[in-house]
């Protein structure tokens, strides 16, 4: 099953009986980060540095690249094209509405079935609960080999792994016996700057931050998927 990264992390975002995401905007901040994830590894876009008086690198579409035929990487993009903006911006606009929009593809998928509902018989809320959890225990087992057994994650877990911690859901994700949640961070934390930092072949931006100290981060994997950015990182 081919799903997209954006859609993975609203599925590890999920409470599997629940059907809810946690509370607060960093969860929507970083399915921002994750669409932006998509279209870099599509190739679809790169930092550029901004020209004129107010320096600092925003996201730009790459000319000449056609755009995806994904409708949602396709508006999406088109959101990125409206002009330049910062990485901040960028996966702020991006991760508005993203939420129903990517709940709506994993019902069609058959991962969560929608339940609406009133809360108090007066407030509409959707749930989102688990309907099929085979893809969602084979992400969290990619996701344990990296953080618990220092297995080498490809770009896609790599990039999971960044978001979870930037939006502090990783330990939630994550666990076990004789590991504790400070250590999950920090080993996430390791990953997220190995990304950041280059550690694979792929340029990385650390974007998108709440006032506190969440931040999200967006791999920008132009780079890595025009030299086949689907081999595995090493590190080196």
């Amino acid at each position: 099953m081919s799903t997209l990264v954006s859609e993975d992390l609203l599925l590890l975002l999920l409470d599997v009986d629940r059907g809810t995401v946690p509370s607060g905007y960093a969860p929507d901040l970083g399915l921002g980060g994750a669409l932006m994830v998509d279209l870099a590894l599509g190739g679809h876009v790169d930092l550029a540095e901004r020209e004129g008086m107010w320096r600092g690198q925003v996201v730009v579409p790459l000319d000449g690249v056609p755009a995806p035929e994904d409708g949602l990487l396709a508006a999406a993009l088109a959101r990125v094209a409206e002009k330049p903006r910062s990485p901040k911006d960028a996966v702020t606009r991006l991760g508005k509405d993203a939420r129903g929009a990517l709940a709506d593809r994993l019902v069609a998928r058959g991962l969560v079935e929608q339940v609406d509902e009133k809360v108090l018989w007066l407030f509409p809320r959707t749930r989102w609960p688990e309907a099929d959890g085979r893809h969602e225990r084979e992400l969290r087992a990619a996701l344990r080999a990296t953080l618990l057994d220092d297995a080498d994650p490809d770009l896609r877990t790599a990039a999971l792994v960044a978001l979870l911690h930037a939006v502090g859901h990783v330990h939630r994700v994550v666990r076990a016996d004789g590991v504790g949640d400070r250590e999950v961070k920090r080993r996430a934390k390791a990953v997220a700057d190995r990304l950041g930092d280059g550690g694979w072949p792929a340029a990385a931006v650390t974007a998108a931050a709440t006032e506190a100290t969440t931040a999200v981060i967006v791999a920008m994997m132009a780079t890595a998927a025009a030299s086949g950015g689907a081999a595995a990182a090493s590190g080196s």
